[in-house]
């Protein structure tokens, strides 16, 4: 008979690190264990280990190298910046910005100053959300955009919680097998880099409709931080370099693209000058016309003219039908915390929260960061909720999403009941469970503003730049959203996710997304925001950031910081950040059956509200998108 794994003994006391925010005992051992594990990272200088214990518990060493990766179909981490680990060391230095009054988190320093500009003069967190998200357009173009689509979630002074879809559709000429070929093989690249790609944009509208309806500023005031940026240019750093110089070649393909975000044919410098004049045009004629100017305009004339140059099949009718849909967040409780986040068509908050429900009853606080139990039970809760998502999850304005049953607690008990104590369970052996079915490359930022309005955006071209494309002189890449889709029921796309005929293009259907913009609630008021890049590792990053907290007892920077896991069905693969395990948990776990790979995640951009102490406590994911920053006053 299979036997239960012993939990890791208790780590010896670290006191470098002050245990946060007034939680239970159980919660602060774990932030002694969690950091303890993570000690094992130090390469050099990395101070006294502390002694072994069983599996899963810290002891000295060197950090295990990855198994082999599986050969199936890899996921698509984040791909600006390098891989990271963190030691102990850094670990417990790590500390929050904080601000008395409102705060801004973006994955770019020049877009969070915009927010908080915004937010200086009187504005409201929805009208510095609006201004992050025209001005990542501007300086953080691989993901941030105008180009693309997302969910913003919003919780009001009042209590009120919002959700906001302004994922992009599907145009109106799109047919299920339109990236097979003849004999029904999915092409390879057409629904990423070609015109045939690209959904119908929802960003300016998202943008804008939120600003109407709760923001306090005009659309010129809002844009003009982006506007400046734009006309004027910005100075380069090592993180928008991180992410430029990688696709030099992409960009050279298309002289248009190769003229602004090449100099002179060359890759962009560390201290040198991007000025985007077009893309300022483009925006000041948003800033002049509103919504019309982009779907009624000359904007989306332009777009429709490159699309049919080159073999596209978007319309102006797709651009004049655009519409975007205010709908009700999805919520779950977890240990007193209430999570607010994103209903479908995103699948992040119907899985973050299936995940959460699998897990409730076992005890990750007492086992600690990193320990087998928790990285076995963490994992096979992933695998299945995965499953079930990539299975029965899509646009709701099309298919039927099962909400209520996947997160009724009968169905998280059955789930639960058959994770295997010692064992890890092979992908194949799990499918969808309720029976027949009827992008790293993503940006998300955080606002906070003075009244305690709370709002969460993440928006998307999906890969990074998108298509790589941009439409005549607009100035903006174009997304590859319709990557999103299932180009053939079985067939893993560009993100490693097998998924079903639920998730099949049809025309004005939005595409499943793994998006999680989430606010999560501790008594009736908003206690964190969080939220991440990085396709469907999204949902983990999401999932560990707030576990970091509340069940391992770290402060956000520490929360952010921690290396991560992910697992999503198909591959049968558990990627894992780097310094996560020790060697001797790595060694236990793949005796169980896990393979590892290793991988860096998303780039988490949160907001915690302390209650202790009131004050606003902010990460930039500083690791993984070094040219993001956290701001108040």
């Amino acid at each position: 008979m299979s036997k239960q794994i012993a939990p890791p003994a208790q780590a010896g006391s670290y006191r470098a690190m002050t245990p946060v925010h007034g939680m239970p005992w159980r919660v602060r051992r774990a932030l002694v264990v969690a950091v303890s594990a993570l000690g094992i990272a130090a390469c050099s200088g990395g101070g006294a280990p502390t002694a072994a214990g069983p599996a899963g518990t810290a002891s000295a060493g060197a950090p295990a190298t990855a198994a082999t990766a599986h050969p199936a179909t890899a996921v698509n981490p984040d791909e600006t910046g390098d891989d990271v680990a963190i030691t102990r060391e850094e670990l417990a230095k790590a500390k929050p910005v904080t601000a008395e009054h409102a705060m801004v988190v973006s994955a770019q320093h020049e877009a969070t100053q915009a927010g908080v500009e915004i937010l200086k003069q009187g504005g409201n967190a929805v009208d510095a959300a609006v201004a992050v998200g025209y001005a990542e357009a501007v300086v953080h173009s691989c993901c941030g955009n105008i180009g693309g689509g997302g969910f913003m979630n919003i919780r009001l002074k009042d209590g009120r919680s919002l959700f906001l879809n302004f994922r992009e559709k599907a145009p109106l000429k799109a047919t299920p097998t339109m990236f097979q070929d003849a004999d029904g093989n999915v092409v390879k690249d057409r629904s990423t880099d070609t015109y045939l790609g690209v959904g119908v944009p929802g960003t300016v509208m998202g943008l804008n409709t939120a600003l109407k309806k709760y923001g306090t500023m005009s659309l010129k005031q809002v844009m003009a931080p982006a506007i400046k940026l734009a006309n004027e240019g910005y100075v380069l750093q090592q993180g928008d370099i991180q992410s430029l110089g990688p696709h030099t070649k992409a960009f050279a393909e298309h002289a248009n693209v190769a003229a602004i975000f090449l100099n002179d044919g060359k890759a962009w410098q560390v201290g040198e000058r991007l000025v985007q004049k077009q893309l300022g045009h483009t925006l000041q004629l948003i800033a002049d016309g509103g919504t019309d100017a982009f779907y009624k305009g000359p904007i989306a004339k332009a777009v429709v003219a490159a699309s049919d140059a080159n073999g596209g099949i978007l319309s102006l009718k797709d651009f004049a039908d655009y519409t975007v849909q205010w709908e009700k967040p999805l919520q779950c409780e977890y240990h007193g915390y209430t999570i607010v986040s994103a209903p479908p068509p995103s699948s992040g908050g119907t899985t973050l929260c299936l995940i959460l429900q699998i897990i409730k009853p076992y005890d990750f606080a007492k086992w600690g960061y990193g320990s087998v139990n928790t990285v076995h039970y963490l994992v096979e809760a992933e695998r299945r909720a995965f499953a079930d998502r990539n299975t029965y999850l899509g646009d709701p304005a099309f298919v039927h999403n099962p909400i209520d049953e996947l997160l009724s607690p009968e169905h998280a008990a059955k789930l639960r009941a058959g994770i295997l104590p010692d064992k890890a369970t092979p992908s194949s052996e799990i499918s969808g469970s309720l029976g027949a079915p009827e992008g790293n490359h993503t940006t998300h930022y955080s606002v906070v503003d003075k009244d305690g309005n709370a709002v969460a955006v993440t928006y998307t071209v999906n890969f990074l730049f998108g298509n790589k494309q941009i439409a005549g002189d607009t100035g903006f890449f174009l997304n590859d959203e319709m990557d999103d889709f299932t180009a053939k029921p079985g067939v893993a796309n560009g993100a490693g996710l097998v998924q079903g005929v639920i998730n099949q293009i049809e025309p004005g259907k939005r595409p499943l997304s793994s998006m999680t913009p989430t606010i999560v609630l501790r008594d009736g008021k908003v206690f964190m925001l969080t939220g991440s890049p990085g396709s469907a590792t999204i949902i983990s990053s999401v999932l560990e950031s707030f576990l970091n907290v509340v069940d391992f007892g770290m402060n956000m920077q520490q929360a952010v910081n921690a290396p991560r896991l992910h697992q999503q069905w198909y591959p049968d693969v558990v990627y894992v950040g780097k310094g996560m395990l020790t060697p001797e948990a790595q060694q236990t776990l793949e005796g169980m059956g896990y393979t590892f790979k290793t991988f860096r995640g998303g780039a988490v951009e949160a907001i915690l509200v302390n209650p202790k102490t009131g004050l606003l406590e902010s990460a930039n994911d500083d690791l993984r998108r070094p040219a993001g920053l956290a701001a108040g006053y």
